[in-house]
Parts: structure tokens; sequence; C-alpha cells
């Protein structure tokens, strides 16, 4: 696969709930990075600083916060896994988005999705509506999707995934790749 000039891929794990199934998921696709010879850099939404939360943070944004922001603009593409929460993606995550940088930390940016949800649908709902914000900030949307329903059934008793859903992801993963790499050209 060709280079990413030194750019990663950032893998976002779309919660701050500690062992989340979103970052299971996140480190699974971080290992497809590397299989792939990509670097995929994990970033959860527990490493965001508390100072982030305080109303300040609106005018002037943390130094912790600040290094986050740059990791997202100057990675070659945003890989988010999201959990479904009532319906929709974390607030957190929405919270993340609204303090990054207008209008550069998604002008142009590849990004792809993942959902994982315990019901049914595997967040579509949540990667809906995701889409829909990336589209407003004028991201590049990776048509290619995976959903993940009944999330810890797909786990096995020594935290194995179902080959299914590994190659589902690891097929997502290499296109993803090489859509970061038609869009850099």
């Amino acid at each position: 696969m060709g280079k990413m000039s030194n750019r990663p891929i950032m893998v976002i794990s779309g919660t701050n709930r500690p062992q989340s199934n979103a970052m299971r998921i996140a480190e699974i696709m971080a290992r497809h990075y590397r299989e792939i010879g990509v670097e995929g850099e994990l970033f959860s939404l527990c490493e965001m600083p508390r100072e982030i939360f305080e109303p300040a943070a609106y005018a002037q944004k943390p130094a912790a916060f600040l290094a986050i922001q740059r990791r997202v603009v100057e990675a070659a593409g945003l890989h988010v896994v999201t959990p479904e929460y009532n319906g929709s993606f974390p607030g957190v995550l929405k919270y993340f988005l609204d303090m990054l940088k207008f209008p550069e930390s998604f002008e142009g940016k590849p990004v792809a999705f993942v959902g994982e949800a315990a019901g049914q649908w595997g967040a579509l709902r949540a990667v809906e509506q995701l889409q829909m914000i990336f589209g407003y900030r004028h991201a590049h949307i990776f048509p290619q999707r995976v959903f993940i329903a009944a999330v810890r059934e797909k786990f096995d008793s020594e935290g194995k995934l179902e080959a299914e859903i590994e190659q589902r992801l690891a097929k997502q993963v290499k296109g993803f790749a090489e859509f970061c790499l038609l869009l850099k050209g």
C-alpha cells in the first residue's frame, strides 16, 4: 500500500466509558491498520483533559486539548467507532467535535464510521447522525460503513471477535486507507 506521508489514520473510540466495546473495536482496527502497513493511531475520549469541560474552554482551549486538536488536523483520516446511546451517539463525542477548530479539523478530511450497539441495529442511527454532522463540516465520507449489532455477543470468552466481523472490519480498514491515499493525491 502507498505511503500516507507519515500521517496516521486516527482511530477514535467515540465514548469516554472505561473498558468500552468501542475501544475494543478500535484496538482491533488499529491492528488491522498495522497489518497493512498503515499507522492507526488510537484515541479514546477518555483522554480528553478535564479542563476542556470548563466553560472557559469555549474561549481558550487548554494546552492538553490543543495537542489533541493538532493530532486531528494532522491525521490522514478519521476512523470513528461509535456506540449507540439512547438512539444516537454519545454526547461526549458531540462535545469533542464541537470543541475542535472550525473549519480545518474536518474540511476535506476523509472520515469512516463503525457503529456498535447492544441492540439489533448496530448503531445505524448514531452513524447516520454523525454522517450528517461531518457532511455539514465538509468532510469526505467513506461510504462503506460497518454496523455491529449485539456487540457483546460478538466476542468469545477469550475476548476474540467473531471472524465474520473481523473480516468486515479488515475490509473497511483497507478500503479506507486506499480512500485516504486517493484524496491525498
